[in-house]
């Protein structure tokens, strides 16, 4: 039987529809199981992985949006409350101006009494006056005579003290000026005292200027020996500050007195002794 009669099954020769075995057809490409490379194109991404999953909002980004509205009206009120607040605040602690001449009784209503400050925006105007303390007294010689004093410049001696003294003392800078504050805040016009303190204060000045009298050697220099102190008087000589020379400012420089009555020095007093 040649292969012609072998039917469907015989097996072709070399020129058989299959060609020889193991070659594929004339122009057709040879399969292989590695696939063939791709020339001139670019290997896709792997996909991109999904990221956490976003967690919950807190704070003001976590409410609605109604409640959202609600805190920010809430904060502008606070925010206008807090501006008006210091506005009022610096209104009272500033100096006398335009503003709080027209408005001052809604600042005062503002500010007293849970707001009440105690101090200001600016230093008070330096004093334009020169204030001197001064003393005489009536001495009692070893005779039984009287002789009076002349006028010590109690403030000049302070003066003096201070005068070149880096360190000076409390005593020497405000122990008088107290005191005279003190007086003058509780008397009148009159020298009337006014109050419960009225007599107290003239209690402490008297005894500042008899242990200055004391001090100063005052009754040694009047009676030229021993004596005793009786009573004492004190003035005051007010002066204005003049003004600099290229102020056309024009005041008067002429000093103005106030002299109290005289007191009467107890006898533990007398001698320069307070008790």
């Amino acid at each position: 039987m040649d292969a012609y009669d072998g039917g469907s099954n015989a097996r072709h020769g070399p020129d058989g529809p299959e060609g020889p075995t193991g070659s594929a057809a004339p122009g057709v490409p040879a399969e292989s199981g590695a696939p063939a490379p791709s020339v001139g194109l670019a290997e896709p991404h792997p996909p991109a992985r999904p990221g956490p999953p976003a967690g919950p909002r807190a704070g003001i980004a976590a409410l609605s949006l109604r409640y959202r509205i609600g805190v920010a009206l809430a904060l502008a009120v606070v925010a206008v409350g807090v501006c008006v607040h210091l506005g009022m605040t610096f209104l009272h602690v500033a100096p006398p101006n335009t503003v709080t001449r027209e408005h001052g009784k809604a600042v005062d209503d503002w500010i007293y009494p849970e707001f009440e400050q105690n101090w200001k925006l600016f230093a008070p105007n330096p004093l334009q006056q020169n204030i001197s303390i001064q003393v005489r007294a009536e001495v009692r010689d070893g005779e039984g005579g009287t002789l009076t004093t002349g006028w010590y410049d109690l403030s000049a001696e302070d003066g003096r003290a201070i005068d070149g003294n880096l360190l000076p003392s409390h005593t020497q800078q405000n122990e008088l000026r107290r005191a005279w504050d003190f007086f003058l805040a509780t008397h009148d016009g009159e020298n009337r005292p006014v109050g419960l303190r009225g007599s107290l204060s003239e209690s402490y000045l008297r005894r500042i200027v008899v242990l200055r009298l004391d001090r100063d050697d005052a009754v040694r220099a009047t009676t030229g020996g021993v004596g005793v102190i009786e009573r004492v008087q004190v003035r005051s000589r007010t002066s204005n500050v003049p003004p600099p020379r290229w102020s056309r400012e024009k005041v008067s420089t002429t000093p103005a007195y106030r002299e109290l009555p005289w007191w009467r020095v107890p006898a533990d007093e007398a001698g320069g002794g307070a008790r």
